[in-house]
């Protein structure tokens, strides 16, 4: 009791010295230290590399992934500084062991960073095993190592030379990090989506860990343009040539691509110094007026358009693939994790330059903007369709007395911090999620039948869809630009399928709805799938489940003492719907928070997302049948 009242005085407060506060609060620097945090750590490095790029002093980043899952960032830039720092150490010591020591900070070393907070390297070397640096720098080889943010090995100079760059190795600290593996899809994403925000910079990323080893190179003259042809690689383009516009204005640049294409989606990705700006920004806010302004504008000018008649920003956006980049010298990102920019100046820039540019463009190729337009026009109608579809839904709610969906299984709990809704696949499995659940937080919406694959409709298609409003209806925040997080119904929507082929897919279905048009679901982490078990295995009555061919074949091992002949005795099923558990069992294997295991949906890569929507769901066959292929090997849990 005396430890517990004691007074809470000076001998409590704590001092992190050095790189200590990195490794005791990692999450703070790199957001996690699962696999995307892991990732991070390679980005932040690379990250250093693009701003010797973007000096006009790197032509080529190489990236390698060791077969002992270190990895190596090489370039050939000017080299970090070696000389002694008016601190007393060297500059590279600084560098790599000094928070917020860079050459970011408005000396004239570099005039755009990505690296602003002057973070990166230091941080990754706190996270790491072990880091070594080749530095080749002012006719000098150097070599410094490091372990676990501490000088393992002093800077020593090694001899004259006439390279320049920087190579750096670092070994993620397995005290640290949960997952040690890097996955070479993610970084080849990263780095290609790089090379396309950096006209003419190549960079190559090589896997040595298989065999044959796995290599790619990036190298785009187009830059940007080639982003939006990639983006754009399995859709049908209205018009063939990329528009393309850039421009400077005291201390910022701009450049702008831009395609319209057949589906109804919108894929706008805006960056500022190589940084993608997910929640968008002030240069996102100045292209979307200047975009709405204009083509309205030409439409009134070409008599597209009535007077009373205007185009919303939604109905001028769909089907464009838009890249927007800026770089600055002063760039205000929101914290550490930089997902959005808040120059405010950057916005004004945006809209004038874009405004004049675009309007010149529309009156010089008139064939581009009448096909422009009336993709528009057709929008807008829909948008009339669905907004009188809206309003006859809601009318048929505020008559009908019961407004929530009548198969909800509604929950007690009305504070939506606290609640969960279960998405289930079929009546079956609804009525064992029901009975299995604890109805104080949990709610159940049983859905039925195939649903509506959005990737090839409107929203006014989506309106009186009997398999989609009533999962609109449930979750209660809106639905395309009219969606407001704040009447979020459940703070975790849970997709509950069978782990079979037609699970699957209606968990695809499910997601490229949510993706196109209850996207905050997933970008603020409300999206969750749960976990059923592939295998029940019983002996007598011991009962244990499996959620993996590897789990089931350890519980084997466990339940029969690693006795062959015990092991044939164990009666082994494979679960195919969830409908075959009785309420109890779904509720220990899959519901119980204590017991479930639930993958959390997030969006590391919202073109790499984009693409993957279109290829499995979109009008196009052969990128699909390409995609099976590529990927068939490593199909698992595959009911056949």
């Amino acid at each position: 009791m005396d430890q517990i009242n004691r007074q809470y005085g000076a001998q409590d407060i704590q001092v992190l010295e050095g790189l200590e506060a990195v490794r005791k609060r990692p999450g703070m620097y790199i957001g996690t230290t699962a696999s995307q945090g892991l990732h991070h750590l390679v980005y932040e490095i690379v990250d250093n590399s693009i701003d010797e790029a973007l000096a006009g002093r790197c032509t080529h980043i190489e990236v390698t992934i060791n077969p002992d899952n270190s990895v190596t960032v090489a370039d050939d830039g000017h080299g970090i500084p070696c000389g002694q720092h008016a601190l007393g150490r060297s500059a590279v010591e600084l560098v790599f062991t000094t928070l917020h020591a860079g050459g970011k900070f408005g000396g004239s070393g570099y005039k755009v960073s990505g690296g602003l907070h002057g973070v990166g390297a230091a941080v990754v070397n706190a996270l790491s095993e072990r880091l070594e640096a080749t530095i080749y720098n002012e006719g000098f080889e150097y070599h410094i190592a490091f372990s676990r943010g501490d000088i393992a090995e002093k800077l020593r100079q090694i001899g004259p030379t006439e390279m320049h760059g920087t190579i750096v190795t670092f070994k993620p600290d397995p005290q640290v990090f949960e997952e040690l593996d890097f996955d070479y899809v993610v970084l080849k994403s990263r780095l290609r989506q790089q090379a396309f925000l950096n006209a003419g910079l190549k960079i190559t990323l090589t896997d040595l860990r298989p065999d044959p080893v796995l290599k790619k190179h990036f190298h785009y003259e187009g830059g940007i343009r080639s982003f939006v042809e990639h983006v754009n690689k399995n859709k049908t383009p209205l018009h063939s040539e990329v528009i393309y516009f850039s421009g400077e204005k005291e201390n910022a640049a701009l450049e702008v691509a831009m395609q319209y294409n057949e589906s109804y989606n919108e894929s706008l990705l805006s960056f500022a110094n190589n940084i993608a700006t997910t929640e968008g920004g002030m240069h996102e806010t100045g292209f979307k007026t200047a975009l709405t302004r204009v083509i309205n504008d030409y439409g009134h000018k070409k008599n597209y358009l009535k007077d009373d008649e205007k185009l919303s920003g939604e109905d001028v956006r769909e089907g464009l693939t838009a890249i927007i980049s800026v770089k600055l010298t002063e760039a205000q990102f929101e914290g550490q994790t930089k997902t959005k920019l808040g120059n405010s100046e950057i916005r004004t820039m945006v809209d004038n330059l874009l405004g004049q540019k675009l309007s010149d463009f529309l009156e010089e190729n008139p064939a581009t903007g009448k096909i422009i337009l009336e993709k528009s026009v057709l929008a807008a109608r829909a948008r009339d369709a669905a907004r009188k579809a809206r309003e006859l839904t809601r009318r048929k709610t505020a008559l009908d007395s019961a407004a929530l969906p009548g198969k909800l299984a509604d929950c007690h709990e009305s504070d939506p911090n606290l609640t969960e809704l279960f998405i289930v696949e079929g009546d079956s499995a609804g009525g064992s999620a029901k009975g299995g659940r604890d109805s104080r937080y949990q709610a159940i919406l049983p859905l039925w039948g195939k649903m509506l694959n959005v990737e090839k409709a409107r929203l006014d298609k989506v309106y009186g869809n009997e398999k989609l409003m009533p999962l609109v209806t449930a979750i209660g925040a809106g639905i395309g630009e009219e969606f407001s997080l704040d009447k979020l119904r459940y703070n975790k929507i849970i997709l509950m399928a069978d782990a079979d082929v037609d699970g699957s897919h209606i968990r695809t279905l499910l997601l490229t709805f949510m993706f196109r048009f209850l996207r905050p679901l997933i970008d603020e982490g409300h999206v969750y799938i749960a976990q059923p078990p592939l295998y029940k295995m019983s002996r007598g009555r011991q009962v244990r489940y499996g959620y993996s061919d590897h789990e089931r074949d350890r519980v084997l091992d466990e339940m029969s003492g690693g006795d062959p002949v015990v092991r044939s005795r164990i009666d082994v099923s494979r679960n195919k719907g969830l409908g075959e558990m009785d309420a109890e069992e779904l509720w220990e294997t899959t519901m119980h928070p204590e017991k479930r295991t639930l993958l959390k949906v997030t969006i590391e890569d919202a073109a790499a997302a984009d693409e993957i929507f279109t290829i499995l769901m979109g009008d196009k066959v052969e990128p699909r049948r390409e995609f099976i292929e590529t990927y068939a090997k490593s199909a698992v849990n595959l009911d056949v």
